[in-house]
């Protein structure tokens, strides 16, 4: 028999998703009586967990009351982590940060002390929220590597010895812990509230220090037999020779990730080429060094924007070998890289042009995601309000 805790969590993850909802709304997605989801309405209520929230629009007759989440009903934890750099925040039922979001260096590769070093910080961020942690129902984190979601571990990252990721941060944080691969955690913002809504095929591209993919496919999430799906990094398209971080050479990454863009514009500048980056352009920090691109591409550099669009053509070129393969609705740019905005836009889009078979091509929509760099940590968020409910239906 489903229990209560299951009911209420299933209402709750639909007004997050919703925004807001009637009663009918609500029983029709939970397949409930109105009696019955008016019933809980009112025991979310009591609780103060939901409050009215006006009327829906009409359709003839009287309209409906509708319902959303109290504000300052609980939070959830979100972390967005790279292979650089990490962001945690305490995220609301809307989606934002409720303080500032703290963001730390935290290299990943070969740092053993990178758990702990990410504990502390969570830790600190909710110690100075104020907030009390009865009100944060859990944790959710998004982290590069091979990420198993199922059995919560980190094949790649954030070794723990013989616990798993989510074991080790649940214990140490007292929450419960949802872990996944971060190119999934922003196919998942896409997904429910960015440009991939309502879409039942779609492709997500994750620019960043590598080049991600999320996939929505059949209306949800797609994350292969073991949770390791959308390795897009390391699609094998160069003969250039040069060695990838996955130890093979020429993939996609060794020419059009972020980190290939600020080494390209720091070797073009030391040859003399003119932009508006500094004669001392690069510092050796990553993220200080694609925010001066960033700068630089939004003043309309004319050297910098000839690098994004090099950049952009091999991703789409890259994107079009997928298109034949899935067929999706909708390709979304996302994740840090879309900083640089529109930029990417046409250079892509003529990639697909000249590698996608028109008819493929011709039903596939390029969008640029209006999350952007936000993405990572919108999905931690529906992540935990997704296996809440999980978590309800397999408790006695």
């Amino acid at each position: 028999m489903v229990n209560k805790g299951f009911y209420k969590s299933f209402a709750l993850r639909e007004f997050y998703f919703s925004g807001r909802l009637s009663s009918t709304d609500l029983s029709e997605r939970m397949g409930k009586s109105i009696p019955y989801v008016m019933k809980l309405i009112d025991e979310l209520q009591r609780e103060k967990l939901i409050v009215e929230s006006g009327y829906a629009p009409s359709s003839g007759g009287r309209r409906p009351v509708t319902y959303s989440i109290q504000p300052g009903a609980f939070y959830v934890l979100s972390v967005a982590m790279d292979q650089i750099v990490t962001r945690v925040a305490l995220m609301d039922m809307n989606n934002q940060p409720v303080t500032a979001v703290k963001k730390l260096e935290l290299p990943l590769a070969n740092n053993p002390e990178a758990i702990v070093h990410l504990v502390e910080n969570i830790q600190s961020v909710i110690h100075h929220s104020g907030i009390d942690r009865s009100r944060i129902i859990g944790a959710g984190i998004g982290m590069p590597g091979f990420v198993d979601f199922n059995k919560g571990v980190n094949y790649s990252f954030l070794h723990t010895g013989h616990t798993t990721v989510t074991d080790y941060l649940a214990n140490k944080l007292g929450l419960p812990v949802y872990i996944d691969n971060d190119s999934s955690l922003i196919a998942l913002a896409e997904f429910q509230f960015g440009a991939a809504r309502q879409k039942k095929n779609a492709l997500v591209v994750n620019i960043g220090w590598g080049i991600g993919l999320g996939m929505v496919l059949n209306a949800g999430l797609f994350r292969g037999t073991e949770g390791f799906a959308g390795e897009f990094s390391h699609i094998p398209l160069f003969n250039n020779n040069k060695l990838c971080s996955c130890g093979k050479s020429g993939c996609l990454e060794t020419e059009a990730s972020l980190l290939v863009v600020i080494e390209k514009a720091a070797k073009g500048i030391q040859a003399g080429q003119l932009s508006s980056l500094s004669k001392d352009y690069y510092t050796g920090h990553p993220e200080a060094d694609w925010d001066a691109i960033v700068a630089a591409a939004q003043k309309g550099d004319r050297y910098v924007v000839t690098l994004l669009s090099e950049t952009g053509y091999y991703i789409g070129k890259a994107v079009a070998i997928l298109i034949h393969l899935i067929n999706p609705e909708v390709v979304v740019l996302s994740g840090r890289g879309t900083q640089a905005g529109k930029v990417w836009e046409a250079s892509v889009q003529q990639a697909l042009n000249e590698h996608c078979i028109p008819q493929l091509a011709g039903n596939t929509t390029l969008a640029i995601s209006s999350l952007g760099y936000q993405a990572e940590l919108i999905g931690a968020v529906a992540l935990v309000m997704e296996n809440k409910v999980k978590d309800h239906s397999n408790a006695p």
